[in-house]
């Protein structure tokens, strides 16, 4: 794979993961209330409205926690050369220190119990048994980019990942999804509907690890979001319908399916990719992050606008989305050789 083209992708999925991050942020909790607040569409960054009962102070453009767990992920990716269980503890901790966890009011029940138990010093292969929530997908873009079309790979990668905070099979099998369709995603012949093939062929890989918990197939409910995104009722109706039908809550097995069809539904253009998650609402920060990375990785950098790359560069400086994208870069070539 040509390398220049390969940087193109991978910092597309990293910018992509931010933009919907950033996008979707001062969503409310329901379509119609973000719909009523707005106006219609969100068509732009905003900032956390005051009376949001999470992102309330953040500034238009900044990321969540969303983005911010993933260049952790990948910053420890890099330093190790691997994806591995304690490099996942640390960086999960390094950011949980970061953002003062035990006061943030956008701490995940899963990571909060994991960071809580691993900075007592319990071993990460015990920490993650009850995380069964969405935290692990929402970060997992980094295992992704560093395996393009190696969907085993990422599958493996991605149980390291989650199996401090997140190790249940439900939702290592959602965080599979996600990782499988990023790593399709990079491919130069890739399509809409391989992508959607390798995230369900991932889900199902992922889903024979972990502990054994409560949780619908990630599989169906993918089929179920994509199918729903092609009715032909209005955009918003179908949007409405995934978050009555599908969801949008810290469910794994709402948001990572819901994401799909978001993707599906703006037949992976970035941009409207994170318009669609804003206006889904609920945990719509998170379906964005997803949606949009994996769009991204599939469409490049250059097709995201350059004044939202402006304005998510400027907000969140401390993010060196070139040099990581640079690195991962690296690792992703040295790994297909």
């Amino acid at each position: 794979m040509e390398s220049d083209r390969l940087y193109r992708h991978i910092i597309g999925g990293l910018m992509g993961q931010a933009l919907g991050d950033a996008f979707a942020m001062p969503a409310f909790l329901r379509p119609e209330d973000t719909w009523r607040y707005y106006g219609g569409w969100i068509e732009k960054f905003h900032p956390g409205p005051k009376d949001h009962p999470v992102h309330y102070g953040l500034k238009a453009g900044q990321v969540t926690d969303d983005t911010e767990q993933a260049f952790a992920l990948a910053g420890t990716i890099l330093e190790a050369g691997e994806v591995t269980v304690e490099g996942a503890a640390k960086a999960i901790v390094r950011w949980y220190d970061l953002v003062d966890g035990d006061n943030s009011p956008y701490v995940g029940p899963s990571t909060r119990r994991a960071c809580q138990d691993l900075k007592k010093g319990t071993d990460p292969h015990e920490t993650g048994i009850w995380g069964d929530t969405d935290g692990g997908a929402m970060r997992i873009s980094p295992v992704g980019l560093i395996n393009p079309g190696n969907i085993e790979q990422a599958v493996q990668d991605t149980v390291a990942a989650c199996t401090p905070t997140h190790f249940t099979d439900v939702a290592i099998s959602g965080a599979a999804a996600v990782a499988g369709a990023v790593a399709t995603a990079l491919l130069p012949d890739a399509t809409l509907e391989n992508i959607l093939n390798a995230a369900k062929q991932a889900a199902e890989k992922g889903r024979g690890y972990g502990r054994a918990w409560m949780g619908a197939s990630i599989t169906r409910r993918i089929d179920l979001a994509v199918e729903i995104a092609g009715h032909k009722t209005s955009i918003f109706e179908r949007i409405v319908e995934l978050y009555d039908l599908v969801g949008s809550t810290l469910a794994t097995t709402e948001t990572v399916p819901s994401a799909f069809g978001v993707l599906a539904l703006a037949d992976g253009d970035p941009y409207l990719c994170a318009r669609y998650a804003a206006a889904l609402s609920g945990d719509a920060d998170t379906v964005g992050a997803i949606a949009c990375a994996i769009a991204g990785a599939w469409q490049g950098i250059d097709k995201i606008p350059i004044e939202l790359i402006e304005t998510l560069k400027r907000v969140n400086d401390k993010l060196d989305f070139e040099s990581v994208a640079q690195g991962l870069t690296t690792l992703a070539e040295e790994r297909m050789v």
